[in-house]
């Protein structure tokens, strides 16, 4: 969804704030979201402004490169009775990246090796 102009975010601001109208006034009078008025007044008494905030790049596996693909292999051959979350632990403590039981399981999965334990 788009965001809404910036000439709008300070209409409705000002409306709120100079005017002195009530939340549900303002939201009424320009048709969006109580919520939204909130936001934005909040917004503008916290940061000075109601720009609308840049989007956020979802932040990539540390177990995507091959470098990283290797050292879980290794792990997986040195701790073969480790679970999910003690190979997140171990992963942590030699790369200093925490991933998630998730991610690891993926991982896993990629390289073709199994999350069950296998000690017989």
């Amino acid at each position: 969804m788009k965001a809404y102009s910036v000439d709008l975010r300070e209409k409705i601001v000002k409306a709120n704030l100079i005017e002195k109208n009530s939340i549900r006034q303002v939201s009424r009078r320009f048709s969006v979201s109580k919520s939204l008025v909130q936001k934005l007044v909040k917004q503008q008494k916290n940061e000075g402004h109601v720009e609308p905030k840049r989007p956020v790049k979802p932040q990539l596996s540390y177990l995507n490169n091959a470098e990283s693909q290797q050292q879980v292999k290794e792990l997986v051959a040195q701790h073969q009775d480790a679970t999910l979350a003690e190979l997140c632990e171990l992963f942590a403590e030699l790369t200093g990246n925490w991933v998630s039981a998730t991610a690891m399981w993926r991982c896993l999965q990629k390289l073709g090796l199994s999350r069950k334990k296998n000690t017989m």
